[in-house]
């Protein structure tokens, strides 16, 4: 498949590959892993225990059990593929979040050079990294009772509210979510999360067209500096990943799962 392309054909499926042993991350390279946050009870104790104190003292304030555990898995299998990439004690990392929440590494474990962003939803993680660019990435199980107009509405461009209405009424719900994970992906790229207005800018959502970013109001060449790359991580899951820049490749490793 050629770098970055955004559209798999009926004929392509994506494969999510098993990580090799010497794992290396080139300059021109993202890599994106998919992992099940259904992980044994064993292994939750070993990932509680690399956390950092804030993430357990976080972990706790969960009400239900299956988000605690979620959230432990999620944040734990971060920590142990950043320690691979970075060759490093899981627990010794250094999480840190700018003043939107986007998370990076400390410059002395790895964060002059590593970038890397985190979504997960339902039961499945995604992690992005690369090598200098900015990324965002952003995973959403299909629920139809989030899926209808009200919502669009109040989130969606109103070039993305006319798209979305033009379409076949079965077409809609899954450009519904075509169109949320890319704007949540964009926004997390960024680094802006939620203070960006979601109707401030523009993306494309027709089933099987590629994914794109199509403008971004006030800066005319902004959409022109990302990539968007559709992905798929499971059945009853859309996902996107956005990368600064052009001209790079992209691996799908797989946890353990």
């Amino acid at each position: 498949m050629p770098a970055n392309s955004n559209v798999y054909t009926d004929s392509e499926v994506q494969r999510w590959y098993k990580p090799p042993d010497n794992l290396a991350l080139s300059a021109d390279e993202v890599h994106v892993w998919r992992a099940s946050l259904n992980q044994l009870h064993l292994t939750l104790q070993y990932l509680h225990g690399i956390l950092a104190s804030e993430e357990r003292e976080r972990a706790a304030r969960f009400y239900f059990e299956r988000d605690r555990n979620n959230f432990i898995a999620s944040r734990g299998l971060l920590r142990v593929i950043l320690g691979r990439y970075l060759n490093l004690q899981p627990g010794r990392l250094q999480i840190k979040y700018s003043s939107y929440g986007k998370p990076f590494l400390a410059d002395d474990c790895g964060g002059e050079w590593l970038r890397f962003n985190v979504s997960h939803s339902g039961e499945l993680a995604l992690y992005a990294f690369s090598r200098g660019r900015e990324l965002g990435i952003d995973i959403e199980e299909i629920r139809p009772e989030i899926a209808h107009q009200q919502i669009a509405a109040d989130f969606f461009s109103k070039q993305e509210i006319d798209a979305l209405r033009a379409l076949p009424a079965h077409l809609q719900q899954e450009a519904f979510f075509l169109c949320w994970t890319r704007k949540e992906a964009y926004i997390k790229g960024i680094g802006k999360g939620l203070s960006f207005p979601l109707h401030s800018f523009d993306v494309s959502l027709t089933p099987g067209a590629p994914a794109s970013l199509l403008a971004v109001r006030g800066d005319a060449e902004e959409a022109a500096h990302w990539t968007l790359q559709a992905l798929e991580p499971g059945p009853n899951y859309r996902a996107t990943l956005v990368v600064e820049g052009r001209g790079w490749q992209l691996k799908c490793l797989r946890w353990n799962d």
